[in-house]
């Protein structure tokens, strides 16, 4: 029986490499993937995928207008579907892909963040926590050696960024995977310990 996945993990934990791993192992065995993303994912092209240890490969583009339900059967029967940066997918798609797991009986494995820099859940994540038949965290650590929860956004000098859109596309330069206790210390450090930016 299929089922919904959500893998989820901070920003640097291979999301996006297992995604693609994951796609060659079905593909290798004669299966065919439907490999999709959100519109607002643009870092490596409006319609790639790829990791930072360079694996890569084109996907369809999906916009927040996007019927995920009509554009499945325009491209007819697959074996699976694997979304990247499924946080940035409406609760409505969403929904649909819950559909095509139910109805079509096809799996769907979702990976992506569950919460933004400020600690708070994408809608797409949190419409996946409530939805997933199985949900599995990818880990990485921070830099104390504790296991990494937070997408630390930071600015150009280095510091903790706490006000601001909650999307905001960047790589490395941008945030940084910490756990909660390093995250909320380098907050108090630069004089504001509500979390504001001083």
């Amino acid at each position: 029986m299929a089922k919904l996945y959500f893998k989820y993990g901070v920003m640097g934990s291979s999301k996006s490499a297992q995604a693609l791993i994951t796609k060659f192992n079905y593909e290798e065995r004669g299966m065919s993937v439907w490999l999709i993303k959100p519109s607002v994912d643009t870092r490596d092209g409006a319609d790639v995928i790829q990791s930072r240890i360079g694996l890569r490969s084109q996907a369809e583009v999906i916009t927040p207008e996007n019927s995920i339900l009509e554009a499945y059967h325009l491209r007819g029967p697959r074996d699976v579907i694997i979304a990247d940066e499924a946080q940035f997918f409406t609760p409505a798609q969403i929904d649909e892909l819950r559909f095509l797991v139910d109805e079509e009986d096809l799996p769907v494995l979702c990976f992506g963040l569950r919460t933004d820099f400020l600690t708070h859940f994408f809608p797409g994540s949190q419409r996946l926590m409530e939805l997933a038949d199985s949900i599995t965290e990818i880990k990485t650590i921070c830099e104390c050696g504790r296991k990494a929860t937070v997408n630390a956004r930071i600015d150009h000098a280095g510091r903790i960024v706490t006000s601001g859109g909650q999307v905001m596309l960047g790589g490395n330069d941008s945030y940084l995977a910490m756990c909660h206790q390093c995250w909320k210390r380098k907050i108090h450090q630069q004089g504001d310990p509500d979390g504001k930016q001083s």
